[in-house]
């Protein structure tokens, strides 16, 4: 597999979660909630594999270019700051669809006018070769790259390289919040026990869980709040 064909396999992954939002009925709010966090997820990582290898190796050998290349991160930039907003908007909010909605015609505009017109080019500017090289490169970059969006950070080398590694351990730990978050509130109540210091343990304990936004994950996202 090459480098374009890698990230049109991302496109199709982003595309197949959309269509899947468009069918989804209106007060499907549950399952809305799910594809926005993989939505997130899928169009964060893709984002900054494109900065960090695709995008800097087009504007040094294919000068061209280069056009093209700030205008894909400038869209680049406005998708994040979407993903960013829906990244904790419940889907009962009133603008909740609205900015699904924006976000997947952006990101189709953006699609379709990378495949469209700048791979084709880029194909042509490197050799197959080259590609593959690109595509290894990028594999490496996915399993590295935060995997949410941080509008604020910088989006070309050498800063987003630096901005990218500190960003993905922050996401690490808000990540493994979420999911023990949300195995937590998914479990169903527990019969209470009979003992009175166990009762109590066991309400302590609940009352401790970490949200997100909060302790811990609040600390080390102020740490750069260039990143957020």
């Amino acid at each position: 597999m090459d480098a374009i064909a890698l990230l049109k396999a991302d496109h199709k992954t982003v595309e197949t979660l959309f269509r899947k939002f468009e069918q989804a009925g209106r007060n499907a709010r549950k399952l809305k909630r799910k594809l926005v966090d993989q939505l997130v997820r899928e169009l964060a990582v893709h984002a900054i594999i494109e900065e960090q290898i695709l995008y800097p190796s087009i504007r040094a050998k294919a000068t061209a270019l280069e056009d093209q290349v700030l205008e894909s991160l400038e869209e680049h930039h406005v998708a994040k700051w979407l993903l960013k907003e829906l990244e904790n908007l419940p889907p009962e909010a009133e603008r909740f669809d609205a900015k699904v909605k924006v976000l997947i015609e952006n990101v189709r505009t953006h699609v379709t006018q990378e495949e469209r017109t700048l791979f084709p080019q880029v194909r042509k500017a490197f050799s197959p070769q080259e590609l593959r090289d690109m595509a290894e490169a990028l594999t490496l970059a996915k399993r590295a790259a935060p995997t949410r969006p941080h509008p604020r950070a910088p989006d070309t080398p050498p800063g987003n390289l630096v901005a990218g590694a500190v960003s993905a351990v922050l996401d690490m730990g808000k990540d493994a919040l979420r999911a023990a978050r949300r195995k937590a509130e998914g479990l169903s109540p527990s019969p209470a026990p009979r003992a009175g210091k166990r009762a109590r343990k066991t309400r302590g304990a609940s009352s401790e869980l970490p949200r997100e936004g909060d302790g811990s994950v609040q600390d080390m996202a102020t740490e750069s709040s260039y990143l957020m």
